[in-house]
């Protein structure tokens, strides 16, 4: 089913763009497109299986933390079943699941099914970065995730759009299978790549007992908690706000969003790499802030596009530097912990983003959601500011 790559030499070449990296791209973008097809048409579906706002809430919410706690054992199996078994087990759960969708007659099998994609999420998410990881020359790193990155950037700005549109023109059991047969392409392509084998990955490691997290990647996985905690207020409340402040255009803020966040793939993570994190960071973190304050105001649908603007160009250049910073320091055997840790704290900031903010959005009113939003990433920014200060003083000392 996969074919496993020759030895790695330790002179690996200096380009990005070989065979295998194309196809995990292309790999990433079906996947992704058939996943965010979904993302707007769930609700709907459970709408019509007759479930109400409240589970509504619940099957999209469960989804998230299926995938997060399988993600530590997704990153140990990475290590130890390779990197090829997990991520096709995850497509092939991917694909199941989803088409199951299209039979689906309650809610009961729908919210199995949900956790079930959850798993399949959980595994082939978290394998797909440890793989382009691999495929990606070192000092190149932050370029190469910011590319890989940009794949899924892609199905975000199209996904959504597709997958309502098509609703309106077919039925929930085509939509499903369309979305499953994305998932299949992904799997095919993913058969093509070599893979980096399990008995190659040096410079081992302690694995200790109860091991859910690479330490390496906690601090760079924390920042991007609280900055994905901004996720759930925009894609599941931002909709409902602009209607209630008559601002029109919602379609051309996620348009204006995903033209300048795969904008910023373009040259941040060369910035990482030749200036480091603090020079990516610190600007993103900054154009995120003002962005949430902006949606915060929300007069007019010119200051919306332009809080899109500046969102987009704040995640796109914050999240893949995140990334590549949580897989920089980890050993080789333990890059895969890396990507799962860094992954667990990306669904832990949405999922828990989503339901505080649904609570706020009940007991005051939308606006509320933005200012604690720009609080949360203000807090990201700060701990940043600390470690910051903290690494240089322990780098002084150590001269």
């Amino acid at each position: 089913m996969t074919t496993e790559s020759r030895a790695h030499t330790s002179t690996i070449p200096n380009k990005i763009w070989s065979k295998d990296f194309v196809l995990i791209c292309l790999a990433n973008f079906f996947i992704f497109l058939g996943f965010q097809m979904t993302l707007p048409t769930l609700p709907l579906f459970v709408k019509e299986l007759g479930g109400s706002d409240q589970l509504i809430g619940i099957i999209v919410g469960v989804f998230t933390f299926s995938a997060l706690l399988l993600r530590p054992y997704a990153g140990h199996a990475l290590e130890s079943k390779g990197r090829g078994f997990v991520y096709m087990i995850g497509l092939a759960i991917f694909v199941l699941s989803v088409g199951s969708y299209a039979f689906a007659a309650s809610i009961v099998f729908l919210f199995i099914m949900r956790i079930v994609q959850g798993v399949g999420w959980g595994f082939s998410t978290t394998a797909t970065g440890t793989i382009a990881t691999d495929l990606i020359p070192p000092n190149r790193r932050g370029e190469g995730m910011g590319y890989f990155g940009l794949s899924g950037n892609l199905a975000l700005a199209f996904g959504p759009t597709l997958g309502l549109t098509l609703v309106g023109y077919i039925s929930f059991t085509q939509l499903f299978l369309i979305c499953a047969s994305l998932g299949l392409v992904a799997f095919l392509l993913s058969s093509r790549i070599r893979y980096k084998k399990v008995d190659q990955l040096a410079e081992k490691s302690t694995t200790v007992k109860f091991d859910i997290f690479e330490k390496t990647a906690i601090q760079p996985s924390v920042l991007l908690f609280f900055i994905t905690v901004t996720f759930g207020g925009i894609t599941s409340f931002l909709p409902l706000y602009a209607e209630e402040k008559h601002i029109l255009g919602i379609e051309s803020y996620f348009l204006v969003f995903a033209i300048f966040l795969m904008i910023s793939r373009t040259f941040a993570g060369k910035i990482y790499d030749k200036k480091g994190h603090a020079y990516v960071f610190l600007p993103g973190t900054i154009l995120i802030f003002g962005a949430m304050l902006l949606l915060s105001w929300l007069p007019s649908t010119f200051v919306m596009l332009i809080a899109a603007g500046m969102y987009g160009l704040g995640f796109g250049s914050v999240q893949p530097a995140l990334q590549a910073w949580s897989v920089d320091k980890a050993p080789d055997n333990r890059k895969g912990m890396a990507n799962a840790t860094f992954f667990s704290f990306f669904d832990l900031g949405v999922g828990l983003g989503a339901i505080t903010f649904g609570q706020l959005a009940f007991m005051f009113d939308y606006s509320v959601i933005y200012i604690t939003a720009a609080g949360s990433v203000l807090v990201s920014l700060i701990l940043y500011i600390y470690l910051f200060i903290r690494t240089k003083r322990k780098n002084r000392a150590a001269v």
